[in-house]
C-alpha cells in the first residue's frame, strides 16, 4: 500500500508541475478561472501530492522495504556535499547573482543535484521511485524551458557578489536545519550520527 501511495502522490504532485510547461494550456485555463484561482489549485493539489508523496514514503519504509542494491558508504559523503550544492543553488534562485546568471534555473539544478544525492546514498526501490520521478522531473522542465516563449516566473532584480555571499550563507543555514533537524525527526534517517 505504500509504493501505490507513494506513486500515486508522486502523480498527484508532478502533474501540475508538468501541466505547467504546456504554455498555451496553462494560459488558457487562467484565462478561464482567473490567476488566483489556478495558483491556488496549484498549491492545493502539488501540497495534496507531497502528503500523499510523505505518507506512502513513510508506509513503505514502515513495512515494504526493498533493497535492489547496497550503495557503499562514500555516496553518503558525496549525497552530504551535492545536497549542500543543491540548496544553495535553490537559496541562488530567490537571492539572484553571479550564481544565478550563470546557471540561469538555479532551483532546476537544485532540485536535479538534490534527486541526484539521494538516488546515489539510496539503493531502494522506494528511493529510486520517488527521486528518480523526481529527477525526471527536472530534466524534463529543463528542456521545455529553452522552448518557451513567455516569460514564466517573474524576474528579481539581479545582484553581484553579494547576494550570492548571502545565498551561500541561508542555504547553508537551510541545510543545516535539514541535516540536523528534519531528516532525523521527520523523515526518521539521520544522515550524520546515525
Amino acid at each position: 500500500m505504500g509504493l501505490g501511495t507513494l506513486i500515486f502522490g508522486l502523480i498527484v504532485f508532478l502533474a501540475p508541475h508538468v501541466f505547467v510547461t504546456r504554455r498555451a494550456a496553462r494560459a488558457r485555463l487562467i484565462a478561464r478561472i482567473g490567476e488566483g484561482p489556478y495558483k491556488i489549485g496549484f498549491s492545493i493539489i502539488s501540497a495534496i501530492g507531497v502528503v500523499l508523496i510523505a505518507v506512502g514514503f513513510a508506509r513503505y519504509r514502515a513495512t515494504e522495504w526493498v533493497n535492489l542494491w547496497y550503495p557503499p558508504v562514500w555516496t553518503r559523503h558525496l549525497a552530504l556535499l551535492l545536497n549542500w550544492i543543491a540548496i544553495v543553488c535553490i537559496a541562488a534562485a530567490y537571492i539572484p547573482g553571479h550564481i544565478k546568471r550563470v546557471l540561469k534555473h538555479p532551483m532546476l539544478v537544485g532540485v536535479k543535484l538534490w534527486a541526484l544525492a539521494h538516488l546515489i546514498a539510496n539503493g531502494d526501490l522506494g528511493s529510486l521511485i520517488l527521486f528518480g520521478s523526481i529527477l525526471a522531473w527536472a530534466v524534463y522542465d529543463r528542456i521545455t524551458l529553452k522552448r518557451r516563449t513567455d516569460p514564466g516566473a517573474p524576474s528579481l532584480p539581479q545582484g553581484g557578489w553579494p547576494s550570492d555571499l548571502v545565498a551561500v550563507v541561508v542555504g547553508t543555514v537551510v541545510y543545516v536545519a535539514l541535516v540536523l533537524l528534519f531528516h532525523p525527526i521527520i523523515i526518521g534517517v539521520p544522515v550524520i550520527f546515525g
